[in-house]
C-alpha cells in the first residue's frame, strides 16, 4: 500500500492557478513565474501525490483528469484555510482581536442585534464572536468580571464602579395580561387592583439585583430568569406583568395579550447602556461593534419612567 507524499502550498497554488486560468502560460503570468517553473511545479505535485492531475495528450489546454477534479476541491479548501490564517495573523499584528465577547440584555430587540452582527461579520471576517444574552444586572456582572469585553446593559449599569457607559437607546415597557385574565377583562382598572393578582417578574442571580425589586406592585409574584418563559406565562393567563413592546406587538394585534390601563402602574421605559471596563477598553473590532449597537439605539423613541421587569 503506497502513501502519497506531502505537497507544498506553493505547488497547490500553481495547480489552482492553472485550473483558474486555463493554461500553464496564463498561470505563469498570474503568478509572475516562467512557464517552465509552472510545468516543473505541476510535475513535482503529481509525483508527490502519485497521480496524474492533467490530461495533456492531444490538446494545448490542460484538462483535469478524474483524479485532478477530486484533488481540486481539497486544494481549494487548503488555500482558503491558509488565506484565512494569514488574514487572522495580519489582524493580530495590527492589534485586531481574535475574538470578541459581547453580553446583551435580553430586552434588546433581536432585529437590532441581528442587523449589527451581520454587518460585524462582513466587516471583521477573521474575528470570532461569543454572544451572551442575560437579564438585568447579569450583563454588568459579566463585563465587570471580564467574561465579556463589552455589553449592552439595562439601567442597572449606571453608577457601578469600574464601568464606563454610554447611552444606547431604550424600549417601551407596557403592562399586559391575557384577555381571559381578570385584569384583561376589566376595561377601567381601579387603583390597587393589580396587587390582588399574581405579577410575573423577571429576575436574575447577579450581585447587582440581590434583594432588590424593580416596580414590583403585587405581593404575589412568580419570578423567573427567562423573558421568553415570562411571555408564555402571560399568554396563558397565569398573571400580569410588563413586557417590551417590540416583543408583544404581534400579541396585541392578534388579541392573545391586551394592554392594561392601570392608573398606578402605567409602564415606562427600559433604557440601555453600552458598557465596558474602565481599565480594559475594547479593541478595534469591539469598539466598532459597540458603536454600531449604540448608534442604532440612540434614535429610538423614548418614554418616561422605568417599568417593572
Amino acid at each position: 500500500m503506497s502513501n502519497p507524499g506531502m505537497p507544498t502550498f506553493d505547488q497547490l497554488r500553481i495547480f489552482l492557478a492553472v485550473v483558474e486560468t486555463g493554461s500553464f502560460a496564463a498561470a505563469g503570468r498570474k503568478l509572475h513565474r516562467a512557464v517552465s517553473v509552472i510545468s516543473y511545479g505541476i510535475g513535482n505535485l503529481e509525483m508527490q501525490l502519485g497521480l496524474t492531475l492533467f490530461d495533456r495528450e492531444g490538446t494545448r489546454k490542460p484538462t483535469l483528469t478524474t483524479a485532478g477534479r477530486a484533488v481540486l476541491a481539497e486544494a481549494r479548501m487548503v488555500s482558503q484555510g491558509i488565506d484565512g490564517l494569514r488574514a487572522k495573523v495580519k489582524g493580530l499584528l495590527d492589534g485586531l482581536e481574535a475574538e470578541v465577547d459581547l453580553a446583551v440584555d435580553v430586552m434588546l430587540p433581536a432585529e437590532r442585534l441581528g442587523r449589527v452582527l451581520r454587518a460585524f461579520a462582513e466587516q471583521f471576517p477573521t474575528v470570532a464572536l461569543r454572544l451572551h444574552v442575560e437579564a438585568l444586572g447579569a450583563v454588568t456582572a459579566m463585563v465587570l468580571d471580564g467574561v465579556a469585553a463589552i455589553g449592552i446593559s439595562g439601567p442597572l449599569a449606571a453608577g457601578v464602579a469600574g464601568i464606563e457607559l454610554v447611552s444606547a437607546g431604550s424600549v417601551p415597557m407596557i403592562p399586559v395580561a391575557a384577555p381571559d385574565h381578570p385584569l384583561g377583562r376589566t376595561a377601567k382598572i381601579p387603583p390597587g387592583m393589580g396587587r390582588e393578582h399574581v405579577q410575573i417578574v423577571l429576575t436574575d442571580r447577579s450581585r447587582f439585583t440581590d434583594g432588590q425589586d424593580f416596580s414590583v406592585m403585587s405581593p404575589r409574584t412568580w419570578r423567573l430568569a427567562d423573558l421568553g418563559a415570562k411571555h408564555q406565562l402571560l399568554r396563558q393567563g397565569i398573571g400580569w406583568g410588563n413586557m417590551p413592546l417590540h416583543m408583544i406587538e404581534p400579541d396585541l394585534m392578534a388579541g392573545t395579550l391586551v394592554r392594561l390601563h392601570m392608573p398606578d402602574h402605567v409602564g415606562g421605559t427600559y433604557r440601555f447602556n453600552g458598557i465596558w471596563r474602565s481599565d480594559t477598553p475594547p479593541g478595534p473590532a469591539g469598539s466598532w461593534l459597540l458603536e454600531q449597537l449604540v448608534a442604532l439605539g440612540v434614535d429610538d423613541e423614548e418614554m418616561e419612567g422605568f417599568g417593572d421587569v
